[in-house]
């Protein structure tokens, strides 16, 4: 099984925001973020509303803590794409639109592109991640291949594949970046 196809700049775009959203790390820092920013405000309020001379301007911290807390998902799902955009930008403007070519044999999984040939051995295919729009080859490198799913003409007979060579299917299908 042969497929060829591009990556558009939304196919790495989706794959870094997806690989982000089930990163520890990425979990962490936005909580954190989301937390402490507003604690810093409540407590500037409270001191403010305590003090009684200046309780308008404690009032204001307190509706500015809450107002950061209850808006600062959005904010932050906007700058983590614009962040994953201009990463894009700066480090794969030469793989956009250059076409690709993946060929699944027995024993390994074949990667062609203008430059490269990589092969794969079917032992280093670790999970095969399937979201509305893509799958995702993991690989145990870290690493992954991605496959737009409007490049596979027969998904099943794709999926049935590389689960015979050793990923395991995880179903993504629900995914959303938020």
């Amino acid at each position: 099984m042969t497929i060829h196809y591009k990556l558009s700049k939304a196919d790495f775009l989706a794959y870094q925001l997806y690989a982000s959203s089930k990163s520890a790390m990425h979990k962490k820092s936005r909580f954190r973020s989301r937390l402490f920013t507003p604690v810093i405000y409540l407590l500037f309020g409270a001191y403010f509303i305590s003090r009684g001379e200046h309780y308008a301007v404690g009032v204001a911290f307190v509706v500015l803590g809450v107002l950061w807390f209850i808006f600062y998902p959005l904010y932050s799902q906007g700058r983590y794409k614009r962040h994953f955009e201009k990463h894009i930008d700066e480090h794969y403007q030469n793989r956009v639109n250059k076409p690709l070519a993946i060929a699944l044999d027995e024993n390994a999984l074949q990667a062609t592109d203008a430059d490269s040939l990589s092969k794969i051995d079917a032992g280093q295919l670790k999970e095969l991640i399937e979201t509305p729009e893509h799958f995702f080859i993991k690989l145990a490198s870290g690493d992954a291949v991605i496959v737009p799913k409007a490049a596979i003409y027969n998904q099943a007979a794709f999926k049935a594949r590389l689960t015979e060579m050793g990923a395991t299917y995880v179903n993504e299908l629900n995914w959303k970046w938020r």
